[in-house]
C-alpha cells in the first residue's frame, strides 16, 4: 500500500492516478480484517446484522432499571446529554474505523457522510425508541427524561449494531 501511495504521487496524468487509486481500493477490499469484512455499500443485510446486534446489546439495557436511573440523572444535566451522545458516536466510529469502514469510498451520503454510520445509527436509535416506547419503559409526558433514557439505551444498541455489522461472516 505504501508503494502504491508513492506511485500515486509520481504519476503524471489524471488517468494514471485514477488507475493507481483503483488498485489501492482493490487492495483495501482484499485485505483481511481483524473483525470481518465490510461490503462496499451498507445494504439490507448489513441493516439486519445491525438490528441483531442492537437487540443483543439493547434488550438487557431496556429491562434494567439502571438505564432509567442514568437517563433521569443526565436529563437534569444537559451537558451530560450531549456528552453521552458524543461518547456513543465516538464508540461507534472507533469500532467501524477498526474494521476499515473509512476505506469503503463508495459508501458516502452526499460524498461526505458514511452511509454505514448513518444506517447503524438509524437502526439502533429506531430500535431503542420503538422498544422503550412500546414496552412502556419511558413516559413521554416528560420528554427530556424519556429522551435521555432512550439515548442511554440507543448508545449501547449502537455499539451492538456496529459490532453486529462488522463481525465475520461464515
Amino acid at each position: 500500500m505504501d508503494e502504491l501511495e508513492e506511485l500515486e504521487e509520481l504519476v503524471d496524468s489524471q488517468e494514471e492516478r485514477e488507475q493507481v487509486r483503483e488498485a489501492m481500493r482493490t487492495l483495501r477490499r482484499a485485505r483481511t480484517r481483524p473483525f470481518g469484512r465490510l461490503r462496499s455499500a451498507f445494504g439490507p443485510r448489513d441493516a439486519g446484522e445491525a438490528l441483531v446486534g442492537s437487540f443483543i446489546f439493547g434488550i438487557p439495557m431496556i429491562v434494567e432499571e439502571g438505564t432509567l436511573e442514568i437517563g433521569t440523572y443526565i436529563a437534569a444535566r444537559p451537558p451530560y446529554i450531549g456528552l453521552t451522545a458524543v461518547l456513543g458516536l465516538g464508540f461507534v466510529l472507533g469500532i467501524l474505523y477498526a474494521a476499515g469502514f473509512a476505506e469503503v469510498e463508495e459508501d458516502l451520503l452526499a460524498g461526505v457522510v458514511p452511509f454505514r454510520l448513518v444506517g447503524i445509527l438509524l437502526v439502533s436509535c429506531g430500535a431503542a425508541l420503538l422498544l422503550m416506547t412500546v414496552w412502556g419503559r419511558v413516559d413521554w409526558t416528560t420528554p427530556v427524561v424519556a429522551g435521555s433514557q432512550t439515548l442511554v439505551t440507543a448508545v449501547v444498541m449502537a455499539v451492538g449494531a456496529s459490532l453486529g455489522d462488522i463481525l465475520p461472516e461464515r
